[in-house]
């Protein structure tokens, strides 16, 4: 819940602020130390808390000093000062957000360290069985691509990292280490170019693909449409990330 900010901007002079520093950011509440804050003069907080900044600071109603970004994406800033070193989650899907975050509060090491953190090497492969949608009497439907499932083999980090919530593990029986590999997941939805792009968006490109032509010879099962089954075939595409 968002806290109003009052009217008293002023600074305290150089070397008179507290030890230990109470933050508002965007709303939510940090208590951090005035050198981690300053650990890096020439960034956005290290001018703010020695007194050379040309930018009024606030405070909000309880005297906390307010700032105005996104509270949630601090706390990795606040890290980052604190460590040195930036360690995000698995499935972190906010790196663009957290490199606007850096820009903003002027740490050129962190935006590396980042981007870095989450593109370890890595490979997955992405498998569809398809067909072509028809209509009556044979007519190409105007959907004409028809996946029934898209498959995701990889190691279980790896999968989780690039596809979020899209990604259904309710095929897989071992619920165990994210270390392992496993080839039971799909996704939660049919397109194949969403897929593509969200591997692209984590560093991965497409190394290798290979196919099954048509079944136009096999045999048609019972309650299947005649059209479309001569139609199937199965692709697998290999991604990967160095």
């Amino acid at each position: 819940m968002m806290t109003e900010a009052n009217s008293d901007t002023s600074v305290p002079p150089t070397g008179q602020f507290p030890p230990i520093i109470e933050l508002n950011v965007g709303g939510v509440f940090y208590t951090t130390s005035l050198s981690t804050l300053t650990r890096h003069p020439d960034s956005f907080l290290g001018e703010m808390f020695t007194g050379r900044s040309t930018l009024p600071l606030t405070r909000d109603s309880k005297g906390k000093y307010f700032i105005d970004r996104d509270g949630v994406l601090f706390r990795y800033v606040l890290d980052y000062l604190r460590n040195d070193k930036l360690v995000l989650p698995e499935n972190f899907h906010e790196k663009e957000r957290l490199r606007s975050e850096a820009e903003f509060f002027r740490l050129g090491d962190m935006m590396s360290i980042s981007v870095a953190s989450a593109s370890k090497p890595a490979h997955i492969v992405i498998g569809y069985r398809g067909s072509f949608a028809f209509g009556r009497d044979g007519m190409a439907d105007v959907k004409f691509r028809k996946l029934s499932r898209i498959l995701v083999c990889g190691r279980v980090w790896v999968c989780r990292e690039v596809f979020g919530e899209t990604l259904n593990e309710s095929r897989d029986p071992d619920r165990g280490s994210c270390d392992r590999y496993t080839g039971r997941f799909f996704l939660k939805h049919s397109f194949l170019e969403q897929a593509f792009d969200m591997l692209l968006d984590a560093g991965f490109k497409c190394v290798a693909a290979c196919g099954s032509g048509t079944a136009c010879g096999a045999e048609v099962k019972p309650g299947v449409d005649s059209e479309e089954s001569k139609w199937n075939h199965y692709n697998e595409f290999v991604f990967t990330r160095p």
